[in-house]
């Protein structure tokens, strides 16, 4: 590819920027808030700083429609540590703590609790076809004594997603971390919800976590202060020396979320309209391999194939060419997937159905193997 040209960029994450917030970045990169220093330079005690802190943690609020009730705390490690930052501190060993299995991420959420002694159940799986829908929320039954149940509402490798929320009598935790901000939800329907930001409302280096304070209310026992939920409430997410840059990044998405988008009603419209654009063609020629149940689909991640592994072959290698980056599926399915997170534009998925229309003209033959989703 060309340094100069435009590139379209579906990354499954890191992904890309709106311009407006790359143009910010650049103009503010050496100067922050008027200090004459990057926000990378100046101490996380600084009042420029402490004030970052609060105005992210005022714009989720703002966004979510979040009371009192609940606190936001801005933390790092990923989706990775809250894998283990959830049952160590909202269950004991011993405790029966319930999961959801919908693939790739879900399957590493429940591996930590088992490490850390708790009884891990999963009430409810998608494992018997392969991943390509997620159980319907009235299906999952968690145990009446369990301290939670987990799911991950939307499946970057699988391609699926939760459009409704589950409800029972346990507490909710949802991974979120490629759907928060990404359209309008219940903030009620789940107590704590997490995302690392590099998906819809930043880059790599922070994780939102949401938290309804009763939650964190009753945690017991004493945990790592780096580990324990408490102490960064306590110290207003700055207990050490917080990934300043990332956050200013976010700030900025969550600014460009309310000012320029008009909201999570108006960015989930957006979202809704570039994945029917995109579903609608793959649905119209045989020629590409949707697995998918459609209403498990997700609005965030497009995954599909191709007839031949010589086709997907070609098909990345001319796409990378075209300008048009991240198309290639996870390294554990293969295939393709388009992720639709909310820097990606309208007008990107339409050049990308473009793309695929050719591709498809050029190479359509009479003798392709029989697709596979079709024969069961």
């Amino acid at each position: 590819m060309s340094a100069n040209r435009e590139v379209l960029n579906f990354y499954a994450g890191p992904t890309g920027l709106p311009r407006s917030v790359m143009e910010r970045i650049r103009v503010e990169l050496g100067d922050f808030q008027g200090t004459g220093m990057s926000v990378m330079e100046i101490s996380h005690r600084a009042p420029e700083v402490e004030f970052l802190l609060a105005d992210t943690t005022e714009r989720v609020r703002c966004l979510l429609g979040l009371g009192d009730e609940s606190d936001v705390l801005l933390l790092q490690g990923g989706g990775s540590l809250q894998f283990a930052m959830v049952p160590m501190n909202f269950s004991a060993p011993g405790d029966p703590v319930d999961y959801v299995d919908t693939g790739y991420w879900a399957a590493k959420a429940i591996r930590e609790p088992r490490t850390l002694g708790r009884d891990v159940a999963v009430v409810a799986s998608s494992a018997d076809r392969d991943h390509t829908y997620v159980p319907p929320a009235g299906s999952i039954r968690p145990r009446p004594d369990a301290r939670y149940v987990h799911l991950v509402t939307n499946n970057t490798v699988e391609g699926t997603q939760f459009h409704q929320a589950p409800a029972v009598a346990v507490p909710v935790i949802a991974d979120m971390s490629s759907d928060l901000m990404s359209d309008t939800f219940d903030p009620a329907a789940y107590d704590v919800v997490y995302a690392h930001a590099q998906k819809n409302i930043g880059v790599a280096g922070v994780t939102v976590v949401v938290a309804r304070r009763r939650m964190l209310d009753d945690i017991v026992g004493e945990l790592p202060a780096v580990l324990d939920y408490r102490v960064h409430r306590q110290h207003g997410s700055n207990f050490h020396t917080p990934p300043t840059f990332a956050i200013y990044v976010t700030w900025l998405m969550l600014g460009w979320l309310a000012d320029e988008i008009g909201g999570l009603a108006s960015m989930g419209g957006i979202n809704r309209r570039k994945a029917q654009i995109l579903y609608d063609y793959l649905d119209s020629v045989p020629f590409y391999r949707t697995t998918v149940d459609p209403a498990s689909r997700s609005l965030m991640n497009v995954v599909f194939d191709l007839p031949t592994p010589q086709l997907l072959a070609g098909f990345l290698a001319e796409a990378q060419q075209a300008g048009i980056a991240g198309l290639a599926g996870h390294r554990s399915v293969g295939g393709c997937r388009a992720s639709l997170f909310n820097a990606v534009t309208v007008e990107s998925v339409e050049r990308l159905v473009d793309f695929l229309h050719t591709f498809e003209r050029r190479n359509r033959t009479t003798d392709l193997p029989p697709d596979p989703s079709t024969e069961r």
